[in-house]
Formats: C-alpha cells, structure tokens, sequence
C-alpha cells in the first residue's frame, strides 16, 4: 500500500514540476512580449526592476502653426533628479546655487521622490542654457539637465486637433501588420487620426540609469540616453493656424458665451484655415459619453443655415435671370402667401430683398427655379460647394482618397426626390429650413469662393508633413473642387449683393459699417424646431468676408440652439474683425 501511494506521490510531484516547468518556460521563451490576458511585455517590466528611467519625449509626432511653434507641448529645459540620490553624498550646494534655489528645497523633493523627476513639476523650474551648461559639467550621478518635451492638457482647436489615447482594439485593427506596443498612442479623432501614421512613435526619447538592489547608482555617473534610431522622427505636421488668431478667436468666442458653436476663419489668398473654434470644449475625462461632452467639431458638423442659404438662391436667381431690377416682391406676405405679422419690409426689389434677407421674395423664386428644373437648388448648393466634402482630400503619399478633415459632414439641400418637387418644400428651402443642412467651413468656403470670382477650391487645414529637422518631408498643394463653380459675372453680381447686406440702411448686417475693414455678408437665423419650454431655439449666423475690395479673408460665425431675442453673433463677428485688424497693425 505504501509503495502504491509513494509511486501516486511521485507521479503528482512529476505532474507539478512539469506544470512549472512549462510555465517557466512560458515566461521566459514564449510570453515574453505579450505575458497574461493584459499582454504584459516581460522584458520591459524586468529592465524597468534593474533601472529608473525618465521620459524625455513620449516619441509621437506632434502639430505646428503656420510658422512652426509647436502646437500642442512645450519644449522645457529642465533639471532632472533621480531619487537614489537620498541615499548618496553629492554636492547639493553648487546645484542649488547654480538654479538659485535653498538647498533644502532640492532635498525636499528628493526625500519625496520615488521615481525619476524634474524639479518643480508640475510647473518645472525653466533653466538657461548657462544654468543647463554649470550642472552638467558637475557630472553627479542622478543630476542632469535636459530639455524636456511637456505635452498640453489644454491646447487650442482642440477638436479640430483630435485627441489620442491608448486602443488596442484600434491598433490591432488599424495596423494589423505593425509591431506596435497595445500601450501605443493612437490618434482617436481629428487631425490626430487622420495623420495617425505618420506621427505613430519610432521610439521614446529618455534617460535610463541602472541601479543596484538597494536603488542605488550601478554604474557610477554613467547615464543611458535612449532616442529613436532614425533621426528624422518623429514627424510633425504643419497646420495652417495662425498662433495670434487662433489665441484671439478662442478668447472672443467665451467672452461672448457661445456654448453650443463657433467660428472659422479662412485665408481667402490660401484657402487655408487660420482659426477654428467649437464649442462646447471637450470633456477629457469622458470624451466619448455623448456629444455634449464636445467632442464634435461644431464647425465641421451639418447645421441648419437659414437665409444665408438665400446667397445660393441669388446666384441661380442671377443665371437664370430671375433678378430684374424692376420686379417688386411683396414683403408683408409670408412664403405661403399669409400676412406676416412679424415683419412688414412692404414691395422690396431683389437687391433689397437679399439685404433685408425677405423670406416671400426667396421662397417665390425657389419655386420658379423648380419649375424650370426641380435640380437647379442642388446644382447650385454644388456650385458654391455647400455638398460634399470641402476639406483637402485625394490620393496622398500611400493612401487612396486621405482627408485631412475625417469627420466632415457633406451637406445638402433635399433628402427626398419628392421634396425637391413639392413646391412647399422648395420654398422652405430656398430659404435654408425644411432638410438644408450645411457646415460652417462649407459656408466659409462659399464665401471664399465668391470672393475670388468663382474659384472653388479646397479648403487646407495642414500645409505639409515635416521631418524632426524641421525639412519638408510632404506638402499638399492647393487643389480645386471637383465640380462646376459659378461663373466670374455672378460672382460678382453676389459681392454686389452681400456688400448690400452692410450699406443699406435697413440692411441686416448694418451693424458692421464702422469697422476697419469693408464686410460684405450675409445672415441668417434659423428655426431648428427644437424648444426649451415654450421657447423655440434657433441657429444664429453670419458669414462674409472682409475686406471687400480687395479679400483677404472670409469668416464665419454661428451660435447655436438659442432663443430668439439671445444669443446674436453679430458683436462676434464684429469682434474678430476687429481683433484681425490690431494683429495686421502690428505686424
């Protein structure tokens, strides 16, 4: 019986080292890089035992303005302290007098440190390079100073940018052939994702230093400076925003407490965008729970537009010559011919119709135009690239049709057929209600169109891709839009009409005739057929381009889901036009 059972015993204690044998093996030959269902890297989590490590630069590609400083971190120059040296003699009085600092605030933080840091986080000390230059010739273990790359929490454009943030499911879907890390940082939305690839990391940048058991120093004052191999990465990406104008429209849309909306401003030269704002601001603590955590960019996202969808009524009206100058429309009269109790502009022309932005005049020549063609609406909404995307997009180094702009709504005009056939429906459109649906940048562009005679181009929100030494690495060139555009005589019949807005008298956008520079434009205030208790809420706009005689630029502005008697973009508007003219001036 106990020959029976030692042989039992046996077999277990044979089963059990085999088992061990196996999960050894497991851990050091197999697992290695992908240990347990969380995919631990095991030889990354053994060198991090042997060593402290600071990181220097997290190794992605980052954004630029225009005139390439950065857009989204800081470059720091800094004093790193390594936290064994709590544990060592070392010459803390020429370190802190070299920063100008007591020495027992540098032994302070060290006594706190359990990991690499540099002092002063989270606002660290900003060292000189005669500062930088004095510590490192001390050569003290576990004293360096650096230059340190800084990540924003807060940045501007921030939806246009994007966010990133650590997917596996997104790397493994988007990069099936790429040895990435499942911690790697990803661009999730905007620009972040749409340049993914070219900013994915190479390598982290970072000081590593080797210690004993105890934590202390391994290998006297030897430090491991570790950098991606290819001194060309990481990339950046050279956005075309401007770094005064964009601070300026950021700061003007919350002093006007625009909650829901924005702005976007173009150089009407480059077709570029110079500022973008939206709002709401993103929730970073829970960017994806729902819209109103503002992760949309408003300024890309199909909106109702109202009568600033008369300018495309106008330019058919002008080609199909429904604009005689003699012809009187009845302006007390609603669209569905009732008398309008609201307003009372009396026999309006057209020009003055467009300017005091008559409803019944635009509603009457909608359903002309769908006599002659039930198209002609969308064929113009085309024209004046209001459908479809207008942001850069194409066949692009190695891929097929890129967008600079991946989450850009396309705009329309009728959802139906049949729609564009009901003459009801057609006169709510011709006055930008029923399913008229457009973007902001869509209507910046229209204007910039107009203003360059018809031109219809795309519009860039990045101008090239650049290596880490700041050398072109990609451009994108300015591109036309696919598609017919108006013709020079309409346009400028248009610039005619939207300059009306501003000098007549009873002109909607009167209110911009003191400005520095000529505004032609149009408004527009549309009913979304949402309500707040009893009171229906409405998207306010106004978009032109300045200055007239000579365009430099075409703006934007739109506020949206307020009451009627609140929430104007009017002083907006007025205000960035301002703002653009004090930067000119000094410059």
């Amino acid at each position: 019986m106990w020959r029976k059972r030692a042989i039992i015993f046996l077999i277990i204690c044979l089963l059990g080292v085999t088992l061990l044998m196996g999960r050894l093996m497991d851990i050091q030959l197999l697992s290695t890089e992908g240990f347990s269902k969380h995919k631990v890297n095991l030889l990354e989590s053994s060198v991090k035992q042997r060593s402290q490590e600071m990181i220097i630069d997290n190794g992605r590609g980052s954004f630029l303005y225009r005139d390439g400083t950065p857009l989204l971190h800081k470059n720091v120059p800094v004093l790193i302290l390594f936290p064994f040296l709590k544990n060592m003699e070392w010459d803390v009085e020429k370190v802190a007098d070299i920063i100008e600092v007591p020495k027992n605030y540098l032994l302070y933080q060290i006594s706190k440190a359990k990991e690499p840091f540099a002092y002063g986080d989270p606002k660290p000390l900003k060292l000189t390079q005669y500062q930088m230059d004095k510590i490192n010739q001390l050569e003290i273990p576990g004293v360096f100073a650096v230059e340190r790359k800084y990540s924003l929490t807060e940045y501007p454009a921030e939806q246009l940018i994007g966010i990133t943030g650590e997917n596996g499911n997104v790397i493994k879907s988007r990069y099936p052939d790429k040895d990435l890390s499942l911690q790697t940082l990803v661009g999730l939305t905007g620009l972040e994702k749409s340049f993914d690839e070219f900013l994915l990391p190479d390598g982290k940048s970072k000081l590593v230093y080797h210690v004993d058991g105890t934590g202390g120093p391994l290998f006297g004052i030897d430090v491991k400076y570790v950098e991606p191999a290819n001194p060309f990465y990481p990339v950046n990406v050279k956005t075309s925003l401007d770094v005064d104008l964009q601070a300026r429209a950021e700061e003007l849309v919350d002093k006007h407490q625009i909650q829901k909306g924005g702005l976007v401003l173009l150089d009407i030269e480059t077709n570029s965008v110079l500022a973008m704002v939206s709002r709401p601001k993103i929730n970073k603590n829970s960017p994806f729970t729902d819209e109103s955590n503002g992760i949309r960019n408003m300024m890309v996202t199909q909106q109702i537009m109202g009568s600033v969808f008369k300018t495309v009524v106008a330019a058919a009206a002008i080609d199909y010559e429904l604009d005689d100058p003699t012809r009187q429309f009845d302006c007390n009269k609603k669209i569905n011919g009732d008398p309008d109790l609201k307003y009372q502009h009396g026999m309006l022309t057209f020009t003055e119709s467009f300017a005091r932005s008559c409803n019944n005049t635009f509603g009457t020549i909608s359903k002309e135009l769908k006599d002659i063609d039930p198209n002609i609406l969308e064929d113009y909404a085309k024209k004046l690239s209001l459908i479809g995307n207008v942001g850069w997009h194409g066949d692009f180094y190695h891929f097929e049709d890129f967008k600079q702009i991946p989450d850009e709504d396309e705009g329309r005009v009728f959802l139906t057929e049949d729609a564009k056939k009901d003459k009801n429906f057609v006169a709510m459109s011709g006055i930008g209600q029923h399913e008229v649906r457009g973007t902001p940048l869509a209507v910046a562009n229209m204007m910039s169109t107009i203003a360059k005679g018809g031109s219809k181009e795309m519009v860039r929100v990045a101008s090239e891709v650049e290596y880490k030494n700041g050398t072109s690495l990609l451009t994108f060139e300015e591109q036309p839009l696919p598609g017919d555009s108006i013709s020079p005589y309409t346009a400028m019949k248009l610039q005619k009409l939207l300059r009306e807005v501003i000098i007549n008298k009873d002109g909607t956008g009167r209110w911009f005739q003191n400005l520095p520079y000529e505004v032609a434009g149009k408004s527009g205030t549309a009913e979304t057929g949402l309500f707040v208790e009893e009171n229906q809420l409405h998207n306010k706009w106004f978009a032109g381009y300045f200055p007239y005689q000579n365009p430099k630029y075409a703006l934007v502005t739109v506020n949206l889901g307020v009451t009627e008697n609140e929430g104007g973009v009017n002083p907006l508007f007025a205000d960035m036009v301002k703002a653009i003219h004090e930067i000119e001036s000094d410059l």
